[in-house]
């Protein structure tokens, strides 16, 4: 057990260094002073969307800060009840050691996470697109899955869903589908969700009852306010209207209300149908689409190896990014961190913290 405790001692130790570094380099103790001299600003109060976002960023840094100075002073005085429990061999006080650094290891992980979302875009809330992959009726029931996924996801965390597009398949699942979740730092959360997600099954609807791979692509990004600006040129633009393909009775639509507008230079095409009035569903791919350019200039600014054309056209073998395998065996394992999970039930039910935390760490850790 003594053994166990030093470890447990020196992993905290070794994450709360990491957090140190991450407060020290960010210059954090320095941005929370420069956001309370604003504060004593006049006019600080007059924009009240202005002024929330930066009481939301300076509680975040805050906390930040005070959970890594609590965390330093817990790692102390236990490290001092070990010794002197070590050196009595007091197994009673021993064991409750090694619950009390189980949970503290457990509260400095978290803490480290909050590093992760601490980029500008990271509070805002998101759009996330679905597309199926080839094969049909396969791919197009397993990008509905994953849809109900992240719905059930935002559900636990009582976030706020709304479907703003759907492509039906023809005779199951989704073709494509785009929905919004609003919350806190959801963007930050789910950012590293884009790329190819991989199912393996005994299809349902393989009369042979044959073991099937599907593939759909996710494509997350921030939904930006008013604060960040985007300009958009007309001659830029081509909009195009068309009849919605509704879930019928009387949410569907009559009139061609659907819109879909293409940005000509980046070949980004955004469409929302989720709205009667085709004036309310231009507006909302207004939105989506400096969505779309914010998150492409945030892509080439990161450097990273794929855009959402990439993304999209090589659904397929070698760029997943996570497998889901049914059969035949139960395992869910995410190809850049190897972290893994053997209930792919309640993965697909929405627990995917894990694999949300193990992403922003970049390493299964």
């Amino acid at each position: 057990m003594e053994n166990e405790i030093q470890l447990f001692l020196a992993d905290i130790k070794k994450i709360n260094l990491r957090i140190k570094e991450y407060l020290d380099k960010n210059q954090i103790a320095s941005k929370i002073n420069s956001i309370e001299k604003i504060m004593l600003e006049a006019n600080f109060w007059q924009d009240k969307e202005k002024s929330k976002k930066i009481l939301k960023e300076k509680k975040f840094f805050e906390d930040l800060t005070s959970n890594f100075e609590k965390a330093e002073i817990e790692h102390n005085e236990n490290k001092d009840l070990f010794d002197l429990a070590s050196s009595e061999q007091n197994q009673e006080i021993l064991l409750e050691l090694k619950t009390n650094l189980i949970d503290l290891k457990k509260r400095v992980k978290q803490n480290e996470i909050k590093c992760f979302l601490s980029n500008e875009a990271d509070p805002l809330d998101t759009y996330i697109e679905i597309h199926a992959g080839a094969g049909g009726t396969e791919s197009q029931d397993w990008a509905e899955m994953l849809r109900r996924m992240y719905i059930k996801w935002a559900e636990r965390k009582k976030f706020n869903v709304g479907l703003i597009s759907e492509h039906r398949g023809d005779e199951a699942g989704i073709k494509s589908s785009t929905i919004k979740i609003e919350g806190d730092y959801v963007f930050g959360w789910l950012k590293k969700e884009s790329g190819i997600h991989r199912l393996v099954r005994i299809s349902p609807f393989d009369s042979g009852a044959r073991r099937h791979t599907s593939f759909a692509s996710i494509w997350v990004y921030p939904i930006i306010d008013e604060n960040i600006k985007i300009e958009i040129q007309e001659k830029d633009l081509r909009i195009d209207t068309y009849r919605s393909s509704g879930a019928g009775g009387q949410h569907v639509n009559t009139t061609d209300s659907a819109v879909r507008i293409t940005h000509l230079p980046t070949k980004i095409v955004v469409q929302c149908q989720n709205e009667r009035s085709q004036h309310k569903n231009k507006e909302t791919c207004m939105n989506m689409l400096k969505a779309r350019l914010y998150d492409h200039e945030l892509k080439k600014k990161e450097q990273e190896n794929q855009n959402t054309e990439n993304t999209k056209s090589e659904i397929g073998w070698g760029h997943q990014i996570r497998s889901y395998v049914l059969q035949p065996y139960q395992l869910v394992k995410d190809n850049r961190t190897n972290f893994e999970n053997t209930s792919p039930d309640k993965v697909l039910d929405g627990e995917i913290d894990e694999f949300l935390e193990q992403s922003l760490y970049g390493k299964n850790d």
